[in-house]
């Protein structure tokens, strides 16, 4: 005879539903968190795409002596915003610029992407706010109507 009942040998051997009802919770969260990070990515790609379109076309259009004051405003600003995290990024634009050239406007980009990826979530809302600045900058200078 087994020292145990067969009642207690399933339940030792079937998870608990609280298990099951935990695991179940989990792989919902995954799932929440996996599209988020995906639509995170996709909106990141779009507008990485949109700063090149943007670089390029005031490249093409505008003078380079604007061109230059764009850099030294949007660069201004991300000093001013503290933001060491960026401080690599602020020295690459300033490459760029200095280079002034879409080539180098795309190496800017690459290096950017790889900062970001290296980067933990704090970073994250760093460049939210350094892409804030971008926008407010170009806007300043180019004003929507």
């Amino acid at each position: 005879m087994l020292p145990f009942s067969r009642n207690e040998l399933v339940s030792v051997t079937k998870p608990p539903i609280e298990w099951e009802k935990l695991w179940e919770q989990y792989m919902n969260s995954y799932e929440n968190w996996k599209q988020l990070f995906e639509s995170f990515q996709k909106a990141n790609t779009d507008m990485q795409q949109g700063f090149i379109d943007l670089m390029e076309k005031s490249a093409k259009e505008s003078s380079p002596d604007t061109t230059k004051q764009f850099g030294e405003n949007w660069q201004m600003t991300m000093n001013e915003a503290g933001k060491a995290a960026f401080k690599t990024f602020g020295e690459s634009w300033q490459k760029a610029m200095n280079e002034a050239n879409f080539g180098s406007y795309k190496q800017f980009t690459e290096n950017w992407q790889k900062t970001l990826n290296e980067s933990g979530m704090e970073q994250m809302k760093e460049y939210g706010e350094l892409m804030k600045k971008f926008a407010e900058t170009w806007n300043n200078m180019w004003p929507q109507k």
